[in-house]
């Protein structure tokens, strides 16, 4: 693994948050090994206010969509009026943590398998070289955003009103990215990451004795039919140079223990996953036509429900090309991936990016020893890039928000 000093960077915010790298690390691995799921992390707020208090920010504002929050740091001019917002993630995921390191999971079935301990930890690191250098016109407001990993905590602090009490002119996140080396950044001017819809497939037919199928309707049968069937809708109905994705990913029906019983219902349950609301509609019309023409045909019925759960994340043009600007300007424009390849993967900061322009970027961490894949029981965050996220996030409030030149 890189060690910071290591990694390709400069500036004068790179060099000042490194020197408080160790304190970035312990209170990393700290909120590591006490996560918490979406709306319940009280421990993780504690201590991010804990910290920001520490780092001198201004305002500090709690219960924003129950246990998100919001730091308010002003620069040393306010004449400009403007104000960024900078968010990060706080919620861990409901899985068991296989790691043997000191900072493990402490909780049972509980892991930051996303690294969103090292997303708080970034940005309360930018925090803290903010409110001690304030080398910007306007404010600083940093969103911590719970419930991201499928609760929407996103939509939940823009419905209690975020963005009405905090009138930000644009906002940006990072997502840490093993696939990515460190020291490296990557985004691009379109569509990051897809819409997630979920599909719930409801099969009602006849049960009976599996000796006798003649006398049933069987959901079985109607439910291998349908899975089936919905795999032609992306490779018959969506263009090859577009994207989308359906993925029927559980299936309930009968009794393992009764295996001569024909079951009366069934139920499946998936993902649709896609860029363009036009695609997303099409597919999600083409599911119940599918679906329903199956049944039908089956002499079974069906019921249908289509969830638009986070829609797609979309940089805007003008604020993406400004962020890879100020990750260009602190590890080099060889560095900055500009046309990363968008992920089939959801987030909620589109709610976010639905409401106000912004962008969202990718940090390289790395595949190193304790670094797998996301939301893998072995993941860990890289901490090696603990003053580059801050650095980068920092360097979005002085570039957005320079102040005037001396006359």
């Amino acid at each position: 693994m890189q060690s910071a000093a290591r990694i390709k960077a400069g500036g004068r915010a790179f060099a000042h948050i490194a020197a408080f790298h160790p304190e970035l690390t312990s209170f990393r691995r700290d909120l590591h090994a006490h996560p918490e799921l979406g709306f319940e992390e009280k421990f993780t707020s504690a201590r991010i206010v804990e910290a920001l208090r520490q780092c001198g920010v201004d305002e500090v504002h709690t219960q924003i969509g129950r246990t998100g929050l919001v730091a308010l740091i002003h620069g040393q001019s306010r004449a400009s009026g403007s104000m960024i917002g900078l968010r990060a993630d706080m919620d861990a995921l409901p899985m068991q943590e296989n790691n043997e390191f000191t900072w493990k999971s402490s909780r049972q079935g509980l892991m930051h398998g996303c690294g969103h301990d090292g997303h708080i930890t970034m940005l309360v690191g930018a925090a803290r070289y903010l409110a001690a250098t304030r080398c910007f016109d306007g404010t600083a407001a940093l969103i911590f955003q719970p419930a991201e990993e499928g609760m929407g905590g996103a939509r939940v602090m823009i419905e209690d009103g975020l963005f009405e009490r905090f009138p930000i002119q644009s906002v940006f996140a990072m997502h840490n990215w093993p696939q990515m080396k460190p020291g490296t950044v990557g985004l691009n001017d379109g569509a990051m990451m897809a819409a997630a819809d979920r599909v719930t497939i409801e099969i009602t037919g006849r049960g009976g004795h599996g000796a006798h199928p003649y006398q049933t309707v069987d959901v079985v049968l109607v439910a291998g039919h349908i899975i089936t069937a919905l795999q032609g809708i992306v490779a018959r109905n969506v263009r090859a140079l577009d994207s989308a994705v359906v993925s029927l990913c559980a299936v309930q029906a009968g009794d393992l223990g009764a295996f001569s019983v024909l079951p009366g219902t069934a139920t499946l349950v998936g993902t649709v996953r896609s860029f363009d609301p036009a695609i997303q509609e099409m597919v999600e019309r083409r599911i119940q036509e599918v679906c329903n023409g199956v049944a039908m045909g089956m002499g079974a019925s069906v019921n249908v429900r289509y969830e638009r759960i986070y829609p797609a994340t979309i940089n805007t043009e003008s604020e993406a090309r400004f962020a890879g600007d100020v990750a260009a300007s602190i590890v080099g424009a060889d560095n900055v991936v500009r046309d990363l390849e968008p992920s089939m993967g959801a987030e909620d900061f589109s709610f976010m990016l639905q409401s106000k322009p912004g962008a969202y970027l990718r940090i390289g961490q790395g595949m190193g020893a304790g670094n797998s894949t996301l939301h893998n029981s072995r993941y860990d965050f890289n901490d090696d890039i603990l003053p580059l996220g801050a650095a980068l996030h920092a360097g979005l409030i002085e570039q957005g928000m320079p102040l005037a030149e001396a006359e």
